[in-house]
């Protein structure tokens, strides 16, 4: 009786696979030393694909179902075998299952800001993250470029390599959405179609199906957050130098009263918000300028005007330099103020 176990120990009468564990893309079924019975049961389930293998070579693929093995059933093994059609004798052969379930909440992002195209600001580094789903469209390819002969791969052995590849195809996504980063946050389905398109033959390379994609949040670096904000003031006062002046002595002094009057302090946070001057009499003698009344502005667009030093508006123009170079003004603002600074010469 013991040696008949033993025999019957030796042959394959059912292959099947119940997933166990979650996140498994391959297993090998565990044939050992023994063989599979001629007319062995195989059991497909939903969600998976089998695939018999013969010494290397990717045979007959099986989809869901159940199947008797007989030369019938397995034809390209029995040519690759060459087995008449009298074969009925247990055989070698690896046996492999895939899961072609849907791999959900699969993570992405951007551990370092990257620097892209943008049509507002011409260039700009930003961070972005959010998942996406998968699963297993063509096992024959994914077994002979990823997977191979291992007992078990997972979503973890993968995670890396497809990492890589949204992080190399988030630049041309972004260029072809042909969204601007102002635009992205209000824009992220679209965002996120668009690197669906971009990634989607890339994932087909490794017989992979890229089911979806999200983008959950699109962010600056700290200190570009910063200018975008300052663009975004210098916005809501347009182009009244009277009324920026204004804004950014009502965002410097909060700082100077947490330095404690400190002058450096405060020379240093004014130049780390963009407005490329010193606090002290120039910045007060704007101040006051942007507080006067449309009565005294109209009065010093009189003849008054021509006493206007050249020194005054040659620094002037310095500094408005300093801000367009700063991103703070756009080309057209700056044009116009020189413009007008310099009729005051004439």
């Amino acid at each position: 009786m013991a040696l008949m176990d033993f025999i019957r120990k030796q042959f394959i009468d059912i292959i099947q696979w119940t997933e166990d564990e979650d996140g498994t893309l391959a297993w090998r079924f565990p044939v050992a030393d023994m063989e599979i019975q001629y007319g062995a049961s195989l059991t497909v389930r939903q969600s998976q694909i089998a695939v018999f293998v013969n010494e290397g070579k990717v045979a007959d693929v099986f989809g869901p179902g159940m199947y008797k093995l007989t030369t019938q059933t397995i034809p390209v093994l029995t040519y690759l075998k060459n087995w008449d059609k009298l074969f009925e004798s247990p055989f070698k052969s690896d046996v492999y299952f895939f899961s072609t379930r849907q791999q959900i909440d699969q993570k992405w992002g951007t551990p370092q800001p990257i620097t892209v195209r943008d049509k507002d600001f011409g260039a700009v580094r930003l961070r972005a993250f959010g998942n996406y789903s998968f699963r297993v469209a063509d096992p024959k390819l994914f077994h002979t470029e990823i997977s191979g002969t291992r007992e078990r791969y997972t979503t973890a052995d993968l995670d890396g390599q497809l990492r890589g590849l949204v992080l190399q195809n988030i630049s041309n996504a972004i260029a072809s959405s042909n969204i601007a980063f102002l635009d992205l946050a209000a824009n992220q389905l679209a965002f996120a179609q668009a690197l669906v398109t971009q990634l989607a033959p890339e994932f087909a390379k490794i017989g992979l199906q890229l089911d979806g994609m999200t983008v959950q949040n699109v962010s600056l670096p700290e200190e570009l957050q910063k200018i975008l904000d300052q663009k975004i003031g210098m916005g809501m006062v347009g182009n009244d130098m009277g009324k920026f002046m204004q804004y950014q002595t009502a965002q410097a002094i909060p700082k100077f009263a947490e330095g404690g009057g400190g002058g450096s302090g405060v020379v240093g946070d004014a130049m780390g918000l963009g407005a490329g001057v010193a606090l002290g009499q120039v910045l007060a003698q704007n101040l006051q300028a942007g507080l006067q009344s449309s009565a005294a502005q109209a009065a010093q667009a009189a003849p008054a005007a021509a006493g206007v030093k050249a020194d005054d508006i040659m620094a002037t123009l310095e500094k408005l330099g300093e801000l367009k170079a700063k991103g703070i003004l756009t080309q057209e603002e700056f044009d116009a103020k020189k413009s007008e600074l310099l009729k005051k010469l004439i």
